[in-house]
């Protein structure tokens, strides 16, 4: 299944360097470090929302970008990713070539290793975003969106002791994105919380069906 979590972020500021060298840009939100460009890659760290990473090339799509975070090399989700151009804050994902990043196919073993990853069905859900990237990141910054400290722990521990099937969607798991309709999401018991295991990971969904919680 697919789902694609749309909209830009404008929030935070980076510095871009020299034409096709790395590009120093910024996490608007906790985001995942991807062994490839897509969200059935394997999470190799967290990028710290705030946390600054050099972005080395982006697919063609612009939707994905390798970056090194901490000496770690890996895909980020672009859309999460700022940089400031011209003294103003703006996404990777529409400036890729403005800041002169190198492009990449995505190759034919990053293909055959994503098909591996497995649990990918055929067609798209609908679009389903809690106001996109931009909002989201403004949400997290305000503090208006729970985090982990105001999950029980009981919580997290059921979630974390029951896996289900992973259900994949384009895009990137973050606290304040939408589930779309289509995916079933399960009960806990002795909690207002559902669940469902997204993209590999098990995130936590109130009653509008927004993340309040990724469990790691």
């Amino acid at each position: 299944m697919y789902a694609k979590i749309l909209g830009l972020s404008t929030v935070a500021v980076l510095t871009a360097t020299s034409a096709m060298a790395t590009t120093d840009a910024t996490a608007t939100t906790d985001l995942n470090l991807r062994s490839l460009p897509d969200p059935r890659g394997e999470i190799l760290d967290v990028i710290p929302g705030e946390a600054m990473v050099q972005i080395e090339q982006c697919t063609t799509d612009t939707t994905w970008c390798k970056v090194n975070y901490d000496g770690t090399e890996g895909w980020a989700y672009s859309p999460y990713l700022t940089a400031s151009l011209d003294e103003e804050p703006v996404v990777i994902y529409e400036n890729v070539e403005r800041f002169e990043v190198e492009s990449v196919d995505l190759n034919d073993d990053d293909r055959a290793a994503a098909a591996a990853a497995g649990g990918l069905t055929g067609g798209a859900l609908a679009v389903a975003a809690a106001g996109g990237p931009a909002a989201i990141a403004g949400a997290v910054a305000l503090g208006t969106i729970a985090g982990a400290e105001s999950v029980p722990e009981q919580t997290v521990t059921y979630v974390q002791s029951n896996p289900l099937d992973p259900v994949y969607v384009n895009g990137e798991v973050v606290v304040g994105a939408g589930i779309p309709q289509e995916v079933e999401l399960v009960t806990i018991p002795e909690s207002d919380y559902r669940y469902v295991y997204l993209n590999g990971t098990p995130v936590l969904v109130d009653e509008d069906r927004v993340i309040v919680n990724v469990v790691r």
